[in-house]
């Protein structure tokens, strides 16, 4: 599966086109180097963002083509995140 739809599917980030567009403006890791949103992800890849001064770490644990939004959480395991990012994406 492309980067930029794992990205949505897995709701770490909200919208496909702000994804595609953290790919392309290099803030995105997948195995610790820069990925485009074309770049192909695999399970227990471990992918990278960087939000201004913040970071988000997560060790991907399954890649479907759909899934419910209940289910969204249980395709990676967080690796590394500060509350500010936690919180955007609607885990308390």
């Amino acid at each position: 599966m492309r980067l930029d739809k794992y990205l949505k599917v897995s709701r770490i980030i909200k919208r496909r086109t702000v994804a595609n567009d953290a790919c392309s403006g290099g803030r995105v890791s997948l195995n610790g180097r820069v990925a485009k949103p074309g770049a192909e992800v695999n399970v227990n890849d471990t992918l990278e963002i960087r939000f201004g001064n913040r970071i988000g770490k997560y060790r991907i644990l399954g890649v479907p083509e759909t899934v419910r939004k209940e289910g969204a959480s249980e395709l990676y395991e967080v690796l590394l995140e500060d509350a500010q990012t936690k919180a955007e994406r609607g885990e308390e």
